[in-house]
């Protein structure tokens, strides 16, 4: 872990990996008497601001859960302006994640979305595969019961073929078949809009990550926001099942 500048905030140290529920974008809209659309708008510059405080405070990951799997259930219209905002973001804004350095990774399952969508992924990707500042995660068409049963299947597979003993089958084991394969767990995970909940989001890998919830919706958050629940983990002890 790095310190956070002193300059930015008090002498606490900067979670390796940041994850974020981005919730409350219709709640936004509908406070103000907006469509909805409006708020998923606001909320793709929330993340716009968001990628950038974390490379200003020298976050090394930072995992975004962008659309659940079980998004697809919204009314078509509001899955198509999601959609037609990630088009948005993957066209206009991964140049400028490229020129700072920033790495760009999608987890999720890409069977299901539009072929230009999957085609903007793996050109996104490859653009900033080499990167070695901030690694962006966005999960997308994500969830992550489904993430865990794909990894038994494969194991199970790779046992069945003989492969794999079944002695080899432990937490690792299972960890090297997710889709966060080389990412290293979240250390902290945040979420907005005043609910207290997963989603299904990075069950597996949340096993000791620590989690804040946060009052304020997506639309409205902010670096000051993220330093003070950075703030809020670093008062936490962390004793991973041991003792302090």
């Amino acid at each position: 872990m790095t310190a956070i500048s002193p300059s930015t905030v008090a002498a606490v140290a900067v979670p390796r990996h940041v994850a974020i529920i981005m919730d409350g974008n219709g709640r936004w809209a509908k406070r103000r008497l907006l469509p909805r659309a409006l708020g998923h708008r606001q909320g793709a510059e929330a993340v716009r601001r968001i990628v950038q405080a974390c490379v200003d405070l020298g976050v090394q990951y930072l995992t975004l859960y962008a659309f659940s799997s079980e998004n697809w259930k919204r009314p078509t219209d509001e899955v198509e302006d999601l959609m037609g905002l990630l088009r948005h973001y993957l066209r206009n804004e991964v140049a400028e994640l490229n020129r700072n350095n920033v790495r760009l990774r999608i987890i999720g399952e890409r069977r299901g979305l539009a072929p230009d969508v999957v085609a903007l992924v793996n050109e996104s990707e490859g653009l900033t595969r080499n990167n070695t500042g901030l690694t962006l995660v966005l999960a997308l068409n994500y969830g992550a019961q489904a993430e865990i049963a794909a990894a038994v299947r494969a194991i199970a597979a790779k046992v069945q073929a003989g492969v794999m003993p079944l002695e080899a089958i432990n937490e690792q084991a299972v960890a090297d078949h997710l889709l966060t394969v080389g990412i290293p767990d979240p250390d902290l995970i945040i979420r907005t809009s005043g609910e207290q909940r997963l989603s299904n989001f990075l069950l597996w890998q949340a096993a000791y990550a620590e989690l804040v919830f946060v009052d304020c919706l997506w639309p409205d958050f902010d670096k000051a926001q993220l330093v003070e629940a950075i703030e809020t983990f670093g008062r936490r002890e962390r004793r991973f099942g041991g003792r302090g």
